[in-house]
């Protein structure tokens, strides 16, 4: 068994960490990420589009039929190569910087500019207050914090359907905006592959975002609860992760297959950021804890 890995920057360390263990990926439970615990299987839909690999994709009309489900109008929202594309796009054209730290890490922080805010907020998971004003809203975890596709502030809107339907592999983001051509300038040609355009329509008829919101919430406060049974403090609010106090978890827990997120890129490196399992994955952390609490006692 190889030394644990450092920590990412962004979270999403399973495949390193099982190599490390030299495990197969598919047995590591990664929550060092914060998708939908809840979302259907993607992998059985992609079968039934895998000639959509023959063509050069054309996002215009999954665009559309995501503009309908989100209430948007059309013209104002382009697909995007997930929502790390949607965040660079308007990135180069507006810049910008976030309003206090700590905050997302792909979010600019230039000396001036338009202010950036992640709603719910990363990583504190806290919903943004009625007052809160922003010119950029990352709403990547909203819908899964609140059960709507979006607040429909004004302003520019960046996303990603990444968490929504917990396909990473996928790359499917957007941007949302009045004049939302200035920032889709930038973007390549073919930048949303033609699988992910293939499948964006089944996926939205599959989307309960009510029912998945209400889930998580409730398993949120399951996962807090196993953590503060054990004596961590936990600070849990509205999106699919808690931040507990618990410096080290993460070297501890990954030997057993589990991965949380180390939070020193936040600068917080007392805490880790744990994604919302379902209960099987609940158990597995139960189950990762208890042989970590013995080894530690024994060694």
């Amino acid at each position: 068994m190889g030394d644990i890995p450092l920590a990412g920057v962004h979270g999403g360390d399973g495949p390193r960490i099982a190599r490390a263990l030299g495990v197969d990926p598919q047995s590591i439970l990664d929550l060092s990420q914060s998708p939908n615990p809840f979302a259907p299987d993607v992998a059985p839909m992609l079968a039934h589009h895998l000639d959509a690999v023959h063509r050069y994709p054309d996002p215009s009309e999954a665009a559309r039929l995501l503009a309908d489900a989100m209430g948007v109008d059309p013209r104002r929202l382009i697909l995007t190569n997930g929502g790390s594309e949607a965040i660079s796009l308007v990135a180069r054209e507006i810049g910008g910087r976030v309003r206090s730290e700590p905050e997302f890490g792909l979010h600019p922080r230039n000396p001036s500019g338009p202010v950036w805010r992640s709603d719910p907020h990363n990583p504190s998971g806290r919903l943004a207050g009625d007052g809160e004003m922003a010119d950029v809203w990352d709403e990547a975890f909203y819908p899964l914090a609140t059960g709507r596709w979006t607040a429909g502030r004004a302003g520019v809107v960046v996303g990603s359907l990444t968490k929504v339907f917990a396909c990473p592999g996928l790359r499917i983001g957007y941007v949302i905006a009045d004049d939302v051509q200035r920032f889709a300038r930038h973007q390549p040609q073919w930048s949303v592959n033609s699988l992910a355009v293939a499948v964006l329509p089944e996926l939205l008829d599959l989307a309960d975002l009510p029912a998945w919101s209400a889930a998580i919430a409730s398993a949120r406060r399951d996962l807090a609860e196993v953590f503060r049974c054990r004596g961590y403090a936990v600070e849990s609010a509205d999106a699919p992760w808690v931040l507990v106090n618990a410096r080290g978890m993460r070297e501890r827990l990954a030997p057993h297959g589990l991965v949380v997120r180390d939070c020193s890129s936040f600068g917080m490196p007392e805490y880790v950021r744990v994604g919302v399992p379902d209960s099987d994955g609940l158990a597995r952390l139960e189950s990762a804890m208890i042989r970590a609490d013995v080894e530690a006692k024994s060694g």
